[in-house]
């Protein structure tokens, strides 16, 4: 039979022969009796054998002088791992879950190794009535182990009692155990995730309790499957594909990515001024005199503001935007009922140029890192346009009639041909995305420029990593009608 190390550093294997109806034992199989490992490693042990046998694995509480103070001595059963691993869309679950600190109780770790093309998913956290309590990412690289509590996968929230925690994967496979132990004997009973299938029901990405769109809206809508335009390659050329690549125009720097800000019903509302009356949604707006604003107060860009109203799911988003007390004059303002999917009329702008939110189309921190999916379409821009449109936009910016640019509101997707098995982190979570949503042309910019909320959390290093996406990587999907 052979033991494999997992989590204790660098993966090794002990390998014994057992005499048929024989006996084992290995005594210290982390130390000297065993792998040779420092006394203060941690982690699992995989056994591998051919045949049948019968396994027992006690912890005791002896000193480095072979003496035992006390009575510690916890029997850990093992389960059995064959056929663990699950992978999308079939879920892992744990139920009787149970974690807490104090005597008589419990406390419950959770560890997952990921197969070989490493695991990206969701764990959620429900109380015995199958309600959400909480909800965490779940990132690892290939045939990475990873144990921690379960108050630690869920950044300390309470566990309430006989919990179920579900893994929901996006991609790779991973297999899983839980580790219940007595806080009283330190004996512990090792609890298998069981594969299921979890009916899952169409839910539109949630911003402070508000739906960003009903889950049928274009923004939310899965385009994997979608046909490719007949004109992908000409379009794809015309936006620089051949020399392009992927950029997060985000990042932990505040002056990055475009900011917004959440307000309740009883924001007082100020007056706002236009410059495009008529393509604007008059005034007032419920925007504090000291809303962010994309670059900053001093910023010589768009100088977007984005308010959402969450009492009443209203988006009010405007640009070119200076305070002018006591409200705001701006280039151009728009108003989202984020409960409908109600466009704007044709040949209307918005804050953005092709008549589109802005705030939708955002990579949000706490989609890509803290819940490990985004659930939507992102807006991206590209340096030339053409003077047409397709819904959901429903404007153009440009005197360019030639049919190989891209009209406002084309939509393109990550191929699914292209191996994601490199990237990690957040990076994983948008390419899965746009592999899945793709991305809308929404303004004139720099070539493939992807938009994100600005956030100090984003991971520099890790956003980079979308720098080496070749834009010849995305293709064009057919989305609808060609309007000028």
């Amino acid at each position: 039979m052979s033991f494999d190390s997992l989590g204790m550093g660098s993966t090794a294997t002990l390998v014994r022969a057992v005499p048929p109806a024989g006996v084992v034992e290995l005594i210290d199989v982390l130390g000297s009796g065993g792998f040779g490992l420092s006394q203060s490693v941690a982690g699992a042990l995989r056994l591998r054998t051919s045949s049948p046998f019968l396994l027992a694995a006690r912890t005791s509480n002896r000193d480095l002088s072979g003496s035992r103070p006390g009575s510690f001595s916890a029997f850990q059963r093992p389960v059995r791992f064959a056929s663990a691993f699950v992978s999308s869309p079939t879920a892992g679950i744990f139920t009787g879950i149970n974690h807490s600190s104090s005597m008589p109780g419990f406390r419950t770790n959770l560890a997952f190794l990921a197969g070989s093309g490493g695991a990206n998913g969701v764990l959620t956290l429900r109380d015995r009535l199958g309600t959400q309590t909480a909800s965490a990412a779940l990132n690892l690289a290939p045939s990475e182990w990873m144990q921690k509590s379960t108050a630690e996968w869920f950044a300390g929230a309470t566990v309430p009692t006989s919990a179920r925690v579900e893994l929901q994967l996006n991609n790779g496979s991973a297999a899983g155990y839980a580790s219940r132990i007595d806080n009283g004997t330190g004996d512990a009973v090792v609890l298998s995730m069981i594969p299921a299938q979890i009916a899952t029901v169409s839910t539109s990405p949630q911003i402070s309790g508000c739906p960003v769109f009903p889950a049928d809206n274009p923004w939310n809508r899965d385009i994997s499957n979608d046909p490719v335009d007949p004109n992908s390659s000409n379009y794809i050329a015309h936006m620089n594909g051949a020399t392009r690549f992927l950029h997060p125009d985000f990042g932990s720097n505040l002056t990055y990515g475009i900011p917004y800000v959440v307000v309740a019903g009883t924001q007082p509302k100020v007056p706002v001024t236009f410059d495009y009356d008529d393509d604007s949604d008059p005034g007032p707006y419920p925007i504090p005199q000291d809303a962010p604003i994309e670059g900053g107060a001093s910023s010589t860009g768009d100088r977007h503001i984005l308010v959402l109203e969450r009492d009443n799911c209203l988006l009010y988003e405007t640009w070119n935007s200076r305070f002018v007390g006591p409200g705001w004059h701006c280039g151009s303002g728009a108003i989202f009922n984020l409960r409908s999917n109600q466009l704007r009329p044709d040949t209307w702008t918005s804050a953005d140029a092709a008549g589109l939110p802005i705030l939708p189309g955002l990579v949000r921190y706490d989609e890509a890192v803290t819940d490990g999916e985004i659930k939507h379409a992102v807006r991206f821009t590209v340096q030339s346009t053409q003077r047409a449109f397709i819904h959901p936009a429903t404007h153009y910016a440009s005197s360019n009639t030639n049919p190989n640019a891209p009209p406002m509101g084309l939509r393109v997707r990550l191929k699914a041909s292209y191996d994601l098995s490199r990237f990690t982190g957040a990076s994983r979570v948008i390419l899965t995305a746009l592999k899945k949503y793709g991305m809308f042309v929404a303004d004139n910019g720099s070539d493939w420029f992807i938009s994100g909320a600005t956030d100090a959390r984003w991971n520099d290093n890790d956003l980079n990593q979308m720098k080496t996406v070749p834009a010849s990587a995305f293709e064009v999907v057919q989305t609808g009608t060609i309007r000028k």
